[in-house]
């Protein structure tokens, strides 16, 4: 069976925040409500769907499971999505989800038949700004970024070297105890190492125990052609240190892409206005326009233009992010009406005028036409 991503159903961004999702969630439970579809199967499954995937989005627990598991999350009873199993296997699978999402709360670690396992380092975050050249050829950068990085002394097991973690004898190496609280058993992280299944008698002096020092790293980082506002590049592995010799957690890199003076852009189109002169609009011409690929671009503009028409170069705009071709440039014409007129340009715009028979401009005429057709009656 194909399951529908669930952001995809709502048609929303990973990205968005909650009240983008309720809000796309409304309008589309408005859509196919199946009081406005009577008996249209597909709108009631539809309905459904969006339904579904809304309860799962809004509950931040279950979206945090959702975002690094997908829909296996939620089998076998994990997060309460529709599983009504009560076996060790259908715990077991929740709880391992459960602690890998939240596992500062329970203590970082997994417990009881399944072995410990180090709480993974955080993701994090980087912001940066790209000119809309560097979008269109790509770059290669660095950037610096201050880090919990592991401890090169103890290599990031926390313990002082020569030395090792004893198991602790509180939880027998679980990092969790369990309490009985009437008819429920109460699991919660081992008081005594914290959930680390661990006990360090001899810290390592660098790092006080942590497995992680924070440390300054430059990074060389591949920026493709073709990237886009909101682009995000991930650097699997560069993220912060797990504890105690924990996996690291990955580093997330958001492209801003700044304004350009001259083009505009849509996806993989550039736009770009071009004023023209009325003389150069009544004749026609060209005009060369210098593209981000560095060549000229020869438009051509026919006799008769109007104000606002808009021309076409295939090609010529953004490269496919991960493709192959480019975009197009649209070049809209804005016809300038000239200001400063020299006493012959006067004489003759005046002579023009005077042999005006008003088919020149059949608009204008059209127009005036009409004007002079809704006001006869009065």
């Amino acid at each position: 069976m194909t399951e529908i991503d669930y952001y995809e159903l709502l048609e929303c961004e990973r990205t968005a925040d909650a009240a983008t999702i309720k809000s796309s969630y409304r309008k589309l439970a408005m859509k196919y409500h199946p009081d406005k579809n009577a008996g249209c199967k597909d709108s009631e499954a539809k309905f459904k769907a969006v339904s579904e995937a809304y309860d799962c989005l809004k509950d931040p627990q279950k979206r945090a499971a959702y975002d690094r598991f997908g829909h296996a999350a939620f089998r076998n009873g994990g997060m309460g999505g529709g599983g009504h199993g009560h076996g060790a296997q259908d715990f077991a699978g929740f709880s391992d989800i459960f602690e890998s999402v939240f596992g500062e709360f329970m203590g970082g670690q997994r417990g009881g038949g399944g072995g410990r396992q180090a709480r993974r380092g955080a993701d994090l975050r980087y912001d940066m700004e790209v000119s809309l050249e560097e979008a269109f050829h790509g770059k290669e950068t660095e950037i610096t970024i201050d880090i919990s990085a592991a401890c090169d002394s103890c290599h990031g097991t926390g313990s002082k070297p020569g030395t090792h973690a004893h198991t602790c004898h509180h939880c027998q190496g679980a990092g969790k105890v369990r309490a009985q609280q009437g008819f429920f058993v109460v699991e919660r992280a081992c008081p005594v190492c914290h959930g680390s299944g661990e006990v360090i008698t001899d810290p390592c002096p660098d790092c006080r125990g942590e497995g992680r020092v924070e440390k300054t790293k430059t990074l060389s980082v591949n920026v493709p052609p073709g990237v886009d506002e909101g682009t995000r590049i991930r650097l699997t592995g560069e993220g912060e240190a797990g504890a105690r010799g924990a996996p690291p957690g990955d580093l997330y890199i958001f492209l801003h892409v700044k304004r350009h003076a001259i083009f505009e852009r849509e996806g993989t189109t550039l736009f770009a206005r071009a004023p023209i002169s009325f003389t150069t609009a009544a004749l026609g011409g060209t005009m060369s326009i210098p593209g981000l690929d560095g060549r000229r671009h020869e438009v051509k503009i026919p006799a008769g233009i109007q104000s606002g028409k808009q021309l076409r170069q295939r090609g010529a705009g953004m490269p496919v992010l991960q493709g192959r071709g480019h975009g197009d440039l649209v070049i809209q014409v804005e016809v300038e009406t000239p200001t400063r007129l020299s006493t012959r340009q006067r004489a003759l715009l005046e002579e023009f005028r005077e042999t005006e028979t008003g088919d020149e401009c059949p608009q204008s005429q059209g127009f005036f036409s009409r004007l002079k057709n809704a006001f006869a009656g009065e």
